[in-house]
């Protein structure tokens, strides 16, 4: 069941003063990190009450309710990341209604989100998910075979490839918290300078978004200080 809504705008300036304090402290314009408001099990009013409030990004981590949600709210104007570990009997629907996808992290996914992109709706932007840590279950590429996967989603005409997602095991500390940030952006370095173009890395939420944007992140992906618990 989804919660009530929780949103109020204080939430979500709370949030956005907490991405600029530390953009600055990073010598950062603050307008180079965007917030994606993390929305999955929050209704589509909630949803509504953020965008009322000039939030214009949200990330969903299941097919069916993000489709429901992105359905309801068309009018909007809004743009819909998937965030959700990826499974290749959803990969049209995702295709279809979703504009970004992070989580993009073996050949057979990318090549079906190429083939089900509606050509009416222009390339999907996508990052490739990269496993940072040992943590049996999660998905994401490993560090070692990160330049074949990126080359090989390069190359398909229905997907751009923009950069790099990690979802790093929970640490205290902003100086732990800053180890794997780091080896994601060292990652994406790596990958322009074997002549890719990549420009964006979506990394941090609601405990560690300070140390990502210290790291370099253009997204942080922030749920609960936005919208409350969830049930």
């Amino acid at each position: 069941m989804l919660t009530a809504p929780q949103f109020s705008p204080e939430k979500l300036a709370a949030v956005l003063a907490r991405i600029e304090a530390a953009a600055r402290r990073a010598g950062r314009d603050p307008g180079s990190v965007r917030l994606l408001a993390v929305s999955k099990q929050q209704p589509a009013e909630a949803v509504a009450g953020a965008a009322d409030a000039g939030q214009r990004e949200f990330g969903e981590n299941y097919v069916r309710e993000g489709v429901t949600k992105i359905e309801a709210l068309r009018d909007r104007g809004l743009t819909w990341h998937f965030i959700g570990q990826m499974q290749a009997n959803k990969t049209r629907e995702v295709a279809e209604h979703f504009q970004w996808v992070h989580t993009v992290d073996r050949e057979r996914i990318a090549t079906r989100l190429d083939a089900q992109r509606p050509h009416y709706a222009g390339p999907l932007d996508v990052l490739v998910q990269v496993r940072l840590g040992e943590e049996p279950g999660k998905g994401g590429v490993e560090p070692g075979d990160l330049p074949r996967l990126a080359e090989f989603v390069g190359g398909l005409p229905r997907l751009r490839l923009r950069g790099l997602m990690c979802i790093p095991p929970p640490v205290t500390g902003e100086g732990a918290q800053r180890v794997p940030f780091a080896r994601l952006r060292e990652l994406l370095e790596d990958l322009n300078r074997r002549g890719h173009r990549l420009d964006t890395l979506s990394m941090g939420m609601s405990a560690d978004l300070e140390a990502a944007v210290l790291e370099g992140a253009t997204i942080v992906r922030v749920g609960t200080a936005v919208f409350g618990p969830r049930d």
